[in-house]
């Protein structure tokens, strides 16, 4: 009996041990854990990585490092941990298959917020849509439309597809196409173009303003004229410089041609 209550005694004693070692192990593994979680962000945050991704990393290398400390506590009370990795695995295999798509779309909006092609707030075009960037998700892009339609991407798709950023750079051209009648004076038509341009100071003096012939028609000549503003100015350069450009014509004299209307003759 005594015999027994010895065994029973250094049973419960190295197993207390490992039970002891085993909260051990969780304890400091977890705060382990959480101090790698907040060193992440904060070597993240210093390289101005996107906060959405910053807080997804950390928590992926949180989760991932709990998981190790736990199967290293259950090791040591004594649990057999590799059927623990094999069920894991398994599991991992089929949830990645059932949600490839998924996956996908997460791995290109993870690609998205560490290469930065678009920002929120830039006028992009991709995946056959268009639109102003509201928000970008791990798994979709949310995007505006200039009459406020709200259109939701899968990141896969937006990537997968040649994107137009039309904010990213600075300047932007401003690409108009105007037409006056045959006989009038070309030399005279790009002084009054030039003097509406350099009258508009958002309109860049460098690289100076493109006024060409474009062609030449039985009934009309047409001109190019490609100004260069800031990306902001844009829209605004290009409906002001169409009015001035018109009234201007106005008080200079220059006809502009009619457009011709198809006249469709019924027969009796």
């Amino acid at each position: 009996m005594e015999d027994i209550i010895l065994k029973a005694q250094d049973l419960f004693a190295e197993f207390g041990i490992r039970v002891a070692t085993a909260l051990l192990i969780l304890v400091i593994g977890h705060w382990v854990a959480k101090s790698l979680r907040d060193l992440t962000g904060k070597m993240m945050g210093k390289s101005n990585v996107d906060a959405t991704l910053i807080k997804f990393v950390g928590s992926l290398v949180y989760f991932a490092l709990l998981a190790f400390v736990v199967l290293a506590a259950l090791a040591q009370v004594g649990i057999q941990t590799t059927s623990f990795i094999a069920i894991i695995g398994a599991a991992g295999l089929a949830v990645g298959l059932a949600l490839q798509g998924s996956l996908a779309n997460f791995a290109a909006g993870v690609l998205m917020l560490v290469f930065r092609p678009f920002k929120v707030g830039d006028y992009i075009e991709g995946a056959g849509v268009g639109g102003i960037v509201e928000e970008i998700r791990i798994f979709n892009t949310l995007l505006v439309t200039l009459d406020n339609k709200a259109i939701i991407v899968p990141n896969a798709k937006l990537t997968g597809d040649n994107i137009t950023n039309y904010t990213m750079k600075e300047n932007r051209r401003v690409d108009l196409v105007f037409a006056v009648s045959y006989g009038e004076e070309i030399e005279k038509v790009k002084r009054v173009i030039v003097g509406v341009l350099e009258s508009d100071a958002r309109i860049l003096k460098d690289p100076s303003p493109t006024v060409a012939v474009l062609g030449v028609e039985s009934g009309s000549v047409t001109f190019a004229v490609r100004p260069w503003v800031r990306t902001e100015d844009y829209w605004d350069v290009y409906f002001t410089t169409n009015e001035n450009m018109k009234n201007r014509f106005d008080a200079e004299g220059i006809q502009i041609p009619v457009p011709r209307r198809n006249v469709h003759l019924l027969q009796a």
